[in-house]
């Protein structure tokens, strides 16, 4: 503990503050990235009207670009913090050493911002394919639990794909592999599906 106390003070201030800077923003990217490995995403996007982005609630989803984030800052500061340690260590000024910690923290955050967006935008496009859903025929993949008492999952077959979504059913239990009529879509993207048998198919059609 004594060699690393050293360490820090005899760092430059301007060492001190990259390195606090690198070392702090690179715990929270590593928290936030386990975070949203084990699906407790928690990104909230920050944009001067005040819209919210949210991939996984049931809001409406904004597919405009927004360069500020919670991921994107991180970023930022984390590229900052970096570039400006190994800038100095390798005896620049700290004017350049700033100047390119700036540089490279911006490059990081508008790639990220970027990612981000493309995601927010395969997930607008999957939540229309899912409106689309309603009236098609799909083949369960898992089986249904009957009455709504649990979900199953089916596979419906758009143009150019196939998904896999969530269902319930009104009815008995369905196995796997029977088709199935899509009678609705709930807001929490849960088809509600029938099996489809010779009376309800000719209903349908009538």
């Amino acid at each position: 503990m004594l060699s690393i106390n050293n360490w820090w003070f005899h760092l430059s201030g301007a060492e001190q503050v990259f390195w606090a800077i690198a070392v702090i923003f690179t715990i929270l990217f590593t928290i936030q990235f386990v975070i949203s490995l084990i699906g407790l995403d928690f990104d909230s996007d920050i944009d001067v009207d005040g819209s919210h982005m949210d991939m996984h609630s049931g809001y409406d989803v904004d597919p405009s670009f927004t360069l500020f984030s919670v991921r994107s800052i991180i970023a930022f500061f984390t590229f900052f913090g970096w570039v400006g340690v190994i800038a100095l260590s390798n005896n620049l000024t700290l004017s350049m050493a700033s100047i390119l910690a700036t540089i490279s923290g911006l490059i990081a955050m508008f790639f990220v911002a970027i990612i981000l967006y493309q995601l927010i935008k395969l997930s607008e496009e999957g939540t229309i394919k899912i409106d689309e859903a309603l009236g098609k025929y799909g083949e369960v993949y898992i089986p249904i639990p009957a009455n709504q008492s649990g979900k199953g999952r089916v596979t419906v077959q758009f143009e150019n794909s196939s998904m896999e979504l969530d269902a319930m059913t009104d009815g008995p239990t369905i196995k796997t592999g029977t088709v199935v009529y899509i009678f609705k879509v709930f807001d929490d993207n849960i088809l509600l599906v029938g099996e489809v048998t010779e009376n309800n198919e000719n209903s349908t059609n009538n």
